[in-house]
């Protein structure tokens, strides 16, 4: 593509942006080969261009410099750097641990538990549709660029996921009226698991009370829920000390 060719984020394009220098040099030291280009503003800091200059050199990636592609696409005014990549594809690995979302609504949730995912070494997500695109500017930045260390799919069910996925894998949804609570139990160290969440608002239905072992996250009875990024990070955090 050229550099004419950028405009605002659309789902449908074939393209996406890393808004920011951070979530751009990831990208550029993962997955160099999807960048198409590197956009940059005159105000970008002298040291970060400098950088910039001898990472695309060595990954052979072009630098263009236009403020005016910059502020007709960034959302916010202290965006010197801007990724442009190509949108791809992946697989689940079957053998590790997964995080299964079913129906994420929120840009910035979604891409928050990604970054805390890889933190604590689960590199594999399931995303159930309807859903959040994983590809919006506003995932990548909020991810701080780790969505490109994530190995992520959708499915249009939860059935399909389990289908392709569920053969001798432990399943534990997180449910306000969950069975168990967290911390309480041993999950088996000889089988790969997946932890379950549901949407921001309405959480996972009763009918993931007989999928696996429902988990509860207790809490005082002052508020009614956890954010949904908080809940995954503490149930992640958990199950990795176990």
């Amino acid at each position: 593509m050229t550099v004419n060719e950028i405009k605002k984020y659309r789902k449908k394009d074939a393209y996406s942006y890393s808004f920011g220098s951070f979530p751009t040099f990831e990208l550029l030291q993962t997955k160099p080969e999807l960048l198409e280009m590197i956009l940059v503003h005159s105000d970008i800091n002298t040291e970060i261009q400098n950088k910039l200059d001898s990472e695309c050199k060595m990954a052979s990636v072009k630098i263009i410099q236009s403020d005016r592609h910059i502020e007709k696409i960034r959302d916010k005014d202290n965006c010197f750097m801007i990724g442009v990549f190509k949108k791809y594809h992946c697989k689940l690995n079957h053998n590790d641990n997964h995080v299964v979302l079913v129906n994420p609504s929120d840009t910035g949730n979604l891409g928050t538990i990604i970054r805390s995912c890889v933190g604590f070494g689960i590199t594999n997500l399931a995303i159930i549709e309807p859903a959040v695109d994983i590809f919006h500017p506003k995932v990548i930045r909020a991810a701080m660029g780790a969505v490109f260390k994530m190995k992520f799919e959708y499915f249009s069910c939860f059935s399909r996921y389990d289908q392709e996925y569920g053969n001798d894998r432990e399943y534990y949804p997180f449910m306000l009226n969950g069975m168990y609570r967290l911390g309480t139990f041993e999950h088996p160290g000889n089988k790969s698991y997946s932890l379950i969440f549901g949407n921001e608002a309405s959480g996972l239905d009763d009918s993931y009370l007989k999928v696996g072992k429902s988990v509860v996250i207790s809490h005082a009875h002052s508020i009614d829920s956890l954010n949904l990024s908080m809940a995954v990070g503490i149930g992640i955090y958990e199950f990795g000390k176990s």
